[in-house]
């Protein structure tokens, strides 16, 4: 396998990769783009058009959520609308499902290139596509794109992305979690233009529609997304009425370049070097019960950062995502982390990040491989720990510590898809919105956010149950967030939560799971703050729900029901729930920041009280010590701590020698648990606490730790044995300073896999 840099750009087509080369658009002569603009607009109109156009996207997502009526719009808040200049830099992607805008700005620039000429772009168009190899996450993210002209030149581009209800494939919804390839899942269009001179093209739209199970539903959507486009493209030719197309222009170049001013500050401040994250999905099919590494490195060197996925699986089932899909995820992450006070101008940073992925990876699959389940298997395993990388890279200046995120919960979907004949006597198919309640991971100055929502959709908000309860034939029993699921440290990460319920007004309907992170945790912590919770699955067969009901007994959790308790398969497709049948999903929170060991007493004492973290817990990873009342005793944690630090040197250094003495001052805070020293020899290692010397830089770190393993059942009360679905042996590895016993970092890792080299710098 190759590098997307290293193949040979003629293959590039589009179609075939999903990358335009950063070359120079070959646009028809007959197309002219509008590239004046004033490059001196004062400040007061500057505020007033930059805060206009921000709205402007606003309301255009605003309409798509109002005029689809979908759960997916309303709830799911499955879309995201753009506004771009006429050469395809991002002015603006919107607050919703951030990652759709992902390869919006290469999409453009694809109909530039190969649309321009024939059938052409004027003043009225619009183009759809949804081809993941072109430019969308997967088949149900359907993408409308439409010029904006004056005077006959193309202005600007207004965009939007919205994940429809069905456009095809083996399974209802379109997420085919068993398809072989790309040939079984739903219809692929690369950009077409589907409406001319503000017309809708039947034959085009007939076409779309034909692949799918509710036609009526995805019409209704596309006519959501086309009102969406021609209410911001109306908005921005009364700007261009009022204020002059040079003074718009002007303004919109100007975001641009101060979002990119405001990045290359921050880039001045971060060392060069290069950061890593590494994490597994498990089980790619139903019956499989393998394990699959992804890998997120992101490089720094001078005013550029280059993303890479090398030493991630190849792309293998259904579970995979293409460019297009890796590089939207990967945008998110960029995005919150180095351009947040950027109001979502991502394109002064875009001209200075470099995207290079290894082709034929889960994380780049080419064609024409399975990928409709990519948004919650391949896209997020790629996202979310791309939060850890960049928080590691941003450490070592003080100034950005307070935008450090970990990891968050639903860092793998549990995916429920469920299908049949509703209450109302449609047919349906659908999936379980609820783990869009997701968590939020630790900060490095605070707790997570308990149920906080999806970092990737800031905006995004839990349905409420009567929504769902009239929307589809089942009842909650309850939801609730579950202790000991946000992972420990000395900040906590946020709870995640649980959904249960039954059949209802039916006699059943069909259940499809499409989940990992069951088996080994994907929320992983900080400098040694630990992962959160796996994502599990409940399902009790032929229960006592309908006698407990009858008689007024709900039970507050799946435990309580009596019945005969069934393992569902993380691919499992067609499972039956009968109306006493009990199903329960739930989802993981977010990981920790830094050693447990450190969390405030008085902290944790609330912690239980609230019912975050349990007594159990309390004890064997935060090394407390609780009173007669159950309250955290402060000065006996104190003491155990320490004595926990001397049994953890005495269990794993026993046999070693006594770590070198230097006397070399600190030069950077690498991490909160580990420093960058220097003396006469050179640069080194040193661990936070003590300065212990840990190694010289050019080294990692880790193999002049502490290790000790233990299991991941070990890492939350809520964890079950791995051996339930995979057969892989997995560790959880803590790696701890040899002179004091502090814990400097934790990884979970296939017991195979060596330690994983996460922070090199490049230091004179």
């Amino acid at each position: 396998m190759k590098k997307l840099s290293e193949l040979d750009p003629s293959l590039f087509d589009g179609v075939r990769r999903g990358y335009v080369p950063p070359a120079r658009l070959r646009i028809a002569p007959g197309l002219k783009l509008h590239d004046d603009f004033d490059a001196d607009v004062d400040p007061i109109t500057y505020e007033v058009i930059r805060h206009n156009l921000w709205n402007i996207n606003l309301e255009h997502g605003r309409s798509i959520q109002r005029i689809s009526g979908s759960p997916v719009a309303i709830y799911a808040i499955d879309l995201n609308p753009s506004i771009l200049t006429e050469d395809a830099e991002f002015v603006y992607f919107g607050p919703y499902m951030q990652y759709m805008s992902g390869v919006t700005d290469t999409q453009v620039k694809w109909v530039l290139e190969n649309r321009s000429e024939n059938p052409g772009i004027r003043d009225g168009d619009m183009f759809l596509a949804n081809d993941p190899w072109v430019g969308a996450a997967h088949q149900m993210d359907v993408m409308l794109m439409c010029p904006v002209f004056h005077e006959g030149e193309l202005f600007c581009w207004v965009t939007n992305c919205l994940h429809q209800y069905d456009v095809g494939g083996i399974q209802p919804s379109s997420f085919c979690a068993n398809a072989r390839d790309a040939y079984d899942e739903g219809i692929l269009i690369p950009p077409v233009k589907i409406i001319e001179n503000n017309t809708i093209r039947a034959d085009i739209e007939a076409l779309y529609l034909r692949a799918s199970r509710r036609p009526d539903m995805v019409g209704l959507d596309f006519r959501a997304q086309m009102a969406g486009n021609q209410i911001a493209k109306a908005r921005i030719e009364r700007l261009i009425a009022r204020y002059g197309a040079r003074v718009v222009k002007g303004v919109m170049k100007k975001i641009i370049d101060t979002a990119e001013r405001a990045f290359l500050a921050k880039m001045a401040q971060i060392p060069d070097g290069t950061w890593q994250e590494r994490t597994y999905v498990e089980c790619a099919h139903d019956g499989d019960r393998g394990t699959y590494p992804v890998m997120i490195t992101v490089h720094k060197r001078g005013t550029e950062i280059h993303c890479e996925n090398e030493g991630t699986a190849p792309q293998f089932a259904a579970m995979n995502c293409t460019y297009s899909g890796w590089r939207g995820a990967i945008m998110v992450v960029l995005n919150q982390i180095l351009c947040w006070e950027q109001y979502f101008a991502i394109g002064g940073a875009l001209r200075h990040t470099h995207f290079d992925p290894t082709v034929g990876t889960m994380t780049c699959a080419d064609f024409p491989a399975a990928v409709s389940t990519a948004p919650i298997q391949a896209m997020e395993i790629a996202l979310y720990p791309a939060y850890n990388a960049f928080s590691k890279m941003i450490y070592s200046v003080p100034a950005l510590r307070g935008d450090i995120m970990c990891m968050s919960g639903t860092s793998q979907w549990p995916g429920t898809l469920f299908q049949g004949i509703d209450q109302h006597g449609e047919p349906f198919g659908y999936g379980l919105i609820d783990p869009i309640g997701g968590a939020i991971g630790a900060f490095a100055q605070g707790d997570g956010i308990s149920t906080g929502g999806q970092a990737r959709t800031p905006i995004s908000k839990l349905p409420n149950v009567e929504f769902t309860e009239h929307q589809f034939p089942i009842l909650y029993l309850y939801r609730k967030e579950l202790t000991d699921s946000g992972g420990p440290g000395r900040y906590r990460g946020g709870l995640g939560a649980e959904s249960c319920f039954i059949v209802h007004h039916v006699d059943g309907i069909k259940q499809d799971a499409i989940c990992s992170g069951a088996a080994i945790p994907t929320s992983l912590g900080i400098a040694g703050g630990y992962p959160a919770a796996t994502n599990d699955y409940g399902f009790v067969r032929r229960s006592d729900i309908q006698a407990r009901l009858a008689g007024g007994n709900i039970p507050g959790d799946i435990g309580e029901v009596a019945g005969e308790p069934y393992l569902i398969g993380l691919r499992e497709s067609g499972i039956a729930q009968n109306r006493d049948d009990v199903y329960a999903v739930a989802w993981c929170g977010g990981g920790g920041f830094g050693d447990p060991f450190q969390r405030d007493p008085a902290a944790l004492d609330e912690d239980i009280r609230n019912r975050s973290v349990s007594p159990e817990m309390a004890t064997a990873l935060y090394g407390a010590v609780l009173d007669t009342n159950g309250r955290v005793d402060a000065e006996a944690t104190a003491r155990r701590r320490k004595q926990l630090h001397a049994e953890r040197l005495a269990a794993a250094g026993a046999n070693r020698a006594a770590p070198e003495s230097r006397k070399g001052g600190r030069i950077l805070e690498a991490t909160p648990t580990v420093h960058v020293h220097r003396d006469a020899k050179g640069s080194y290692w040193a661990c936070a606490q003590c300065a212990t010397p840990l190694g010289a830089i050019d080294d990692n770190f880790k193999h002049h730790a502490l290790r000790i393993d233990s299991r991941v059942q070990d890492a939350s009360t809520r964890n079950k044995d791995p051996e339930r679905y995979i057969d892989a042996e997995v560790a959880l590895r803590q790696y701890a300073c040899p002179g004091c016993g502090t814990l400097l970092d934790l990884e979970v890792a296939i017991e195979a896999d060596p330690p994983l080299r996460d922070i090199r710098l490049d230091l004179a």
